[in-house]
């Protein structure tokens, strides 16, 4: 295991690999230190905004800063499982024959696997992705094939309707962090997008950035010492008990959102999962930020990014999940004193 000086050094590569992915998008300064706290907790990410904002750009630049193998599948409504796992064709001989698929090809060099545009594949390539993110393998040719140091990434076009399913509440809660991305809305920012011709050319920009700069194949072992290494006091402790309390059940807790009826609203969500992901993120986000302890401020940083997604909402509040959830998160954080 690594020793405290190796974990320092590892924290300048955390901090060179956000300063990277900050060179190739811009006015996304919270996103991409959320996504830097969700791949050095090993958790998988889904990014979620309207078309050309940058979502593609950003997972990508993560792909080529962690090295390894890397593949990609496109969303689709005829998207079937067997896609992910092989490919059938006809030889040079004419005959029927079958090669991996994406997911298979590097085997347990695979780093990252990228799923564009997930909400237009079919609730059963879903199924597939579930276990992929749980358990990091899957079943194929009368084997099974194990991933160890995958990160999959995602993004969703909540734009368009058509054609497109919803992402169970089962798959969404395997993802560590939902991370929203939006165009920037200062001026100088908007001119830069459109006028300095570096952001023109994605693969070329893609390619400026050091392959490998935060080895893929080590983030386990670099994670699991950044867990062990960061403390959580007491009454930190009670502070996120106290969290977790409140958003389970906000009416006890004495929290009212307009025009909502709060006996009404949660159908579920605040799992114990989620809280330990919550937790998991927060240790990481003080390990960036140069402590080995926890404070309030680790936890709120992390807390819209790693819940939102984890909490549903029961009928019409359900159609609202989008403006709603942001509104009970950040009651649930003016409620409850921090210590």
């Amino acid at each position: 295991m690594e020793n405290k000086i190796e974990l320092a050094a590892w924290r300048e590569r955390a901090l060179a690999f956000e300063q990277a992915l900050n060179s190739v998008v811009v006015g996304m300064a919270e996103q991409t230190r959320a996504l830097t706290i969700a791949i050095f907790s090993r958790g998988h990410v889904l990014l979620e905004g309207d078309v050309g904002v940058g979502k593609t750009t950003l997972l990508r630049a993560a792909a080529q800063l962690l090295g390894g193998g890397y593949q990609r599948i496109e969303g689709a409504i005829d998207l079937m499982p067997s896609d992910f796992l092989y490919h059938a064709y006809i030889n040079e001989q004419g005959q029927a024959a079958v090669k991996p698929g994406p997911l298979l090809q590097h085997d347990e060099a695979l780093a990252v696997f990228f799923f564009n545009e997930i909400n237009r594949a079919r609730p059963q390539a879903h199924a597939l992705f579930l276990r992929l993110m749980a358990e990091r393998s899957v079943n194929a040719f009368n084997r099974e094939y194990h991933f160890p140091h995958l990160t999959v990434f995602a993004d969703r076009n909540r734009l368009e309707r058509e054609e497109t399913f919803e992402i169970p509440a089962a798959a969404r809660d395997r993802f560590l962090m939902e991370i929203p991305v939006h165009a920037p809305d200062a001026r100088e920012l908007q001119r830069a997008l459109m006028f300095d011709t570096r952001f023109y050319d994605v693969d070329l920009l893609i390619e400026t950035l050091p392959a490998g700069l935060t080895p893929y194949s080590q983030l386990n072992l670099v994670a699991t010492t950044i867990q062990a290494s960061v403390r959580a006091e007491i009454a930190l402790q009670e502070y996120a008990v106290d969290l977790w309390r409140a958003l389970k059940d906000p009416l006890a807790a004495g929290i009212q959102l307009p025009d909502v009826d709060m006996s009404r609203l949660l159908a579920g969500g605040a799992s114990p999962r989620g809280t330990a992901m919550l937790m998991r993120s927060a240790r990481t986000r003080a390990w960036i930020e140069g402590r080995d302890y926890l404070t309030p401020d680790d936890i709120r940083a992390v807390w819209p990014y790693v819940m939102t997604h984890r909490v549903f909402f029961n009928g019409a509040y359900a159609l609202q999940h989008a403006r709603l959830a942001p509104l009970l998160l950040q009651a649930v954080l003016d409620k409850v004193s921090a210590p």
